[in-house]
């Protein structure tokens, strides 16, 4: 670069640094100021012969972070400091951990540390950070929760910047993202974070969908606006009857959120309804605070008809994630269902903010660093129930942790009278267990309402919830079909483990006695090679199995006579080879005409299986996943297990896609639903039969008071195929959804 260049690189520089201090959410004091100052200066040093793919200069990569952490999140000075020094340990041999402690102090250096730690995991592969990582980064929350908030900062700069990356790289970044860290800023009570991470994550795993619903909402903008001052004009007059200072707004709904919609429900962008909310933002002191939401509320629904199904009252039970509003879903102008949020100022504050909010509004009644360890407390206290137990496989603790942190919450009663919040869909085994440990090992039964349930029983918002416990009573494996909650299950797991070890342990000695008189060692090898045969999981899965008898004397000696068949079996599977065809057709008429999926950038042809749980077909976007026992499977972009297995086994993702879609035919099934009249059937059957391209291999419907569901399944040659197939269908007059399985 020349001198004029850096000259302007370095005001860039300084003027980020300005910024930083303007935009913070606490007030900064001069010490506040002095520690930021001096963690720059080293940041600046550190990072000053280091560049991002970009171009620009390494620095202004800290300095974004730590702005996120002041404005956006709202954290402390000494967050502020451990942000723009949070790559300087991991990138720089001229200081270490030892001196960022020596320069400002061991807070800093802990926050440091952690965050150190984190990004070794994180480039520990090249292909993902895998779920093993995922665990050991989700327990720095034993540490300190900044932790993980200032790593959630640095991966929402790190999507905000992707565009310079390599496009698979950028898949694997944002699956990441989407897998774990939109829900953790979502439990922390990050919202905006949340929905930027999702959107962020939506665009490099989805770009298609995402710039359509982007445009899609864009031109609906002015009318959505337009909507909105519609609503405001019926009920401003009587809210400034009352006297209220208040601000209407309108929010629409995140990209992600819309795309989640329509998946879900199985719509076009244009029939998902509810695509925006308005805000109701009122001013007030603690003392009138619910008062006036409900005296809002009140007026609203003077004017709007409710929905009664859909208030939502988080003013007098607060989210876990300290998440304060009225929720109200009303019939608004033009009969259209409008979702209105009550909140106060500080409220709002709170959900954007979570706990720099929280600090600001308890700031007075103690001590500054007292109250600020009160809060973080807290959080920890309410991550921590995810943690206890990390004894488990890794996929599953972070599949399970990842659950908890999405659910929706319902508030349920002790007998005497204690409210408990529990994840939506939990069951009394969940309650057990939150009350205490040995409560939920020895639990025998429940009363709901004062009546006995079974322990499958779903709990809604609202029961009164009393355990029966027995001295003798202790968890079966059933119990876990019935437990929703992560500490829940990791407590049944960890006491069926303690049996489950005993019977292995038995079960080890057999196995070595029947296979001597088979003339086999018990070794690593043979191991293995059993646990291979009986398609499991590990080698206590096969000690218990023999342990409990289920597997018994004729099942080892069918693993003898097949142990060297299976052995080639096992090679043959890992030589690459070309899907079957029929003899009779020419190599080269293969290449040239019928359809093949291939993999990797060399393009091979490779033995695949279809996945069953998304039952891709030729043109849409897929890639290949290395199964321990079923060699190659394939699975659509789009399937619900893309993100989990892109998160946690992407070592094993193979990148896939379709050539020359022509003339292989593909099985698919369509569902139909819609009011039901005379000659329908008879419509369906005439539309495919009459195109050429389309075979139907079978058709069922039923009819219901007028209203039918059907279910077609055809065969095609590729995507486009069937989504003309699609699109025709619905032009049939009665047929309200058409949509692919």
């Amino acid at each position: 670069m020349t001198e004029v260049d850096l000259e302007q690189e370095n005001a860039k520089i300084a003027k980020a640094y300005k910024e930083l201090l303007k935009v913070s959410y606490r007030t900064l004091t001069t010490d506040d100021k002095k520690l930021i100052r001096a963690a720059f200066d080293v940041a600046v040093d550190a990072h000053k012969n280091q560049r991002r793919k970009s171009g620009e200069a390494y620095i202004f990569h800290p300095i974004a972070v730590a702005k996120i952490v002041a404005k956006e999140i709202g954290l402390d000075a000494i967050s502020i400091a451990a942000a723009l020094l949070h790559d300087v340990v991991e990138d720089n041999d001229d200081y270490n951990l030892s001196d960022i402690e020596r320069l400002f102090g061991e807070t800093v250096a802990k926050i440091v540390d952690g965050l150190t730690k984190i990004s070794r995991l994180d480039k520990g592969t090249d292909v993902s950070m895998q779920a093993e990582n995922f665990r050991k980064m989700l327990l720095t929350l034993n540490d300190d929760v900044r932790v993980i908030i200032i790593k959630i900062a640095d991966r929402l700069h790190n999507m905000q910047t992707m565009e310079s990356m390599r496009s698979d790289k950028q898949v694997k970044i944002a699956s990441e993202t989407l897998y774990i860290y939109a829900p953790l800023a979502h439990k922390i009570g990050l919202y905006n974070i949340k929905i930027e991470l999702e959107d962020l994550g939506l665009k490099y795993t989805e770009p298609e969908v995402y710039y359509d619903i982007l445009n899609r909402m864009q031109e609906s903008k002015e009318e959505q606006d337009a909507y909105i001052q519609d609503f405001s004009r019926v009920i401003v007059d009587s809210l400034n009857k009352e006297g209220l200072n208040y601000e209407i707004k309108g929010r629409p709904k995140s990209i992600y959120s819309i795309r989640q919609k329509m998946l879900k429900q199985g719509v076009s962008f244009d029939e998902v309804y509810d695509k925006f909310a308005v805000r109701i933002i009122y001013k007030s002191d603690a003392s009138n605070e619910k008062f006036l939401a409900w005296k809002i509320y009140s007026i609203v629904t003077d004017h709007f008809t409710p929905n009664p199904v859909r208030l939502r009252d988080w003013i007098s039970s607060p989210k876990s994630t300290g998440y304060e509003a009225l929720h109200i879903t009303v019939v608004g102008p033009k009969s259209r269902w409008v979702e209105v949020q009550v909140r106060s100022e500080r409220m709002n504050e709170i959900a954007e903010k979570g706990y720099a909010a929280h600090f600001k509004y308890k700031q007075g009644t103690t001590g500054k660093q007292e109250q600020e360890e009160d809060v973080l407390d807290n959080w920890i206290d309410k991550l921590q129930v995810a943690l206890e137990n990390n004894e488990t496989n890794a996929v599953d603790f972070v599949e399970q942790f990842k659950l908890n942190l999405y659910s929706k919450e319902i508030f349920v009663f002790s007998p005497k009278g204690d409210l408990t919040s529990l994840p939506k869909g939990a069951t009394p085994l969940d309650f057990a267990f939150s009350v205490h440990t040995e409560v939920g090992l020895k639990t025998r039964g429940a009363k709901v309402n004062g009546k006995l349930v079974p322990l499958s029983y779903v709990l809604q918002s609202g029961d009164r919830v009393e355990i029966l416990t027995s001295e003798n009573a202790k968890p079966n494996a059933n119990w876990l079909d019935y437990a929703t909650t992560a500490r829940a299950r990791s407590k049944i797991k960890s006491s069926l483990n303690a049996d489950k070890k005993d019977i292995a342990e038995d079960g080890k000695e057999i196995l070595r006695r029947k296979l001597k008189s088979l003339k086999i060692i018990l070794n690593e090898k043979s191991v293995n090679e059993m646990v291979t045969y009986f398609k499991l999981s590990t080698s206590q899965d096969l000690f218990y199995r023999v342990g409990n008898g289920s597997i018994d004397n004729t099942m080892l000696k069918s693993f003898v006579a097949s142990r060297s068949s299976a052995f080639v079996s096992y090679l043959k599977s890992k030589i690459s080879r070309k899907p079957e065809v029929p003899k009779d057709i020419d190599r080269d008429e293969i290449t040239s005409k019928y359809d093949m999926l291939v993999f990797g950038k060399d393009e091979q042809k490779l033995d695949y299986k279809i996945a069953n749980c998304c039952n891709p077909i030729p043109g849409d976007e897929v890639f290949g996943f290395l199964t321990i026992n079923e060699g190659i499977k394939v699975h659509k972009k789009t399937c619900p297990n893309a993100l989990s297995l892109q998160s946690n086994y992407a070592y094993r993702i193979m990148q896939a896609k379709w050539i020359d879609s022509s003339q292989q035919e593909y099985t698919s099934q369509i569902t139909l639903s819609g009011i039901d009249n005379l000659g329908l059937v008879n419509e369906i059957t005439k539309l495919i039969s009459q195109n050429m391209h389309v075979n139907m291999k079978s058709l069922s419907f039923d009819s219901d008071d007028g209203v039918f569901n059907g279910k077609i399944t055809v065969v095609v040659k590729n995507i486009n195929m069937l989504k003309k197939l699609i699109d025709n269908l619905k032009k049939i007059n009665g047929i309200h959804k058409v949509t692919r399985v």
